[in-house]
């Protein structure tokens, strides 16, 4: 065989085998993770911050979309083709379960869209606050909701129960972590536990942590003269110094309340993309009005 014929042969089995061994590593999944060209689980959730609870549990086993998308509200957004046509394509939908406007007027319509889908309710197990669909403001609604996600997708995928669960375990002790840290920031205030809102969207978190939330709206209507007036009343009587607003509200109304009492405007997130990171602020933003 003369030198260049071994050359090229040479060659071809150097190929051959870097393609073996690249085929042999694509398959391997790190600590029980997807393997590259795994199939994920096509996941459809309400809001925010069920998205980021079902990537804690969900790893690189799912991807999601969120039909209310940042910036917008789930008592009036309307879902695009763009989002339906995701949703014909998901294996589950995580619904929040608790009388979201958006799950009142479209699920209907989204379960229509892809009857084989799994629908799972995030409220199952927790105590409902009269009509108040804000469950997720509270770090101990929070950890219920997790439970029922990973449920949700070991019933999908029973082969990865462990991994779902051990995800789950681990973002379990993180919310308890933000709850350990609530408790501690809030707990020394013994006077003043009143704070103002415009949306009322912390009833949760006030029941939890034993706080009076005063909300500006009602039923998601603008208030009337007479009700900025009651809240400026309010405000003043219990000396008040902060208004709290969503970032998905308008601020004209609470703004007006908070010049009448020589106050500002704070803002903290109903509707959080990183929920731990967010519980943690709106504990130090609540304060403000304790101190």
């Amino acid at each position: 065989m003369d030198t260049r014929r071994r050359i090229v042969i040479g060659v071809l089995i150097a190929a051959v085998c870097v393609i073996t061994m690249s085929a042999a590593y694509i398959r391997i999944a790190p600590e029980g993770g997807r393997v590259a060209g795994e199939e994920v689980i096509g996941v459809v959730v309400t809001i925010l911050p069920q998205a980021d609870f079902v990537e804690n549990v969900g790893g690189d086993k799912v991807r999601v979309t969120v039909m209310v998308p940042p910036g917008a509200s789930p008592h009036t957004y309307e879902p695009t083709p763009g989002q339906l046509r995701e949703v014909s394509k998901a294996k589950v939908y995580f619904k929040v379960g608790s009388g979201v406007e958006f799950e009142q007027v479209w699920m209907d319509k989204i379960m229509g869209v892809n009857p084989n889908m799994l629908i799972v309710d995030c409220a199952k197990g927790i105590t409902m606050m009269g009509n108040d669909p804000h469950i997720w403001n509270s770090p101990v609604n929070a950890r219920v909701i997790v439970e029922n996600i990973c449920d949700g997708l070991t019933e999908l995928d029973p082969g990865c129960e462990a991994y779902y669960t051990a995800n789950r375990d681990k973002y379990l002790q993180e919310l308890d972590d933000v709850d350990a840290y609530i408790h501690e920031r809030l707990d020394r205030f013994t006077k003043n536990r009143i704070f103002m809102t415009y949306h009322p969207a912390f009833g949760y978190f006030a029941e939890e942590y034993n706080l009076t939330q005063i909300a500006i709206e009602h039923k998601g209507k603008a208030p009337t003269p007479k009700v900025i007036q009651d809240c400026v009343d309010k405000a003043r009587q219990y000396n008040l110094s902060y208004i709290y607003v969503a970032p998905q509200f308008a601020t004209k109304d609470a703004e007006a309340i908070a010049q009448e009492i020589g106050g500002q405007i704070v803002f903290i997130d109903p509707l959080p993309r990183d929920y731990i990171a967010n519980m943690r602020s709106i504990a130090a933003s609540l304060s403000l009005e304790m101190e």
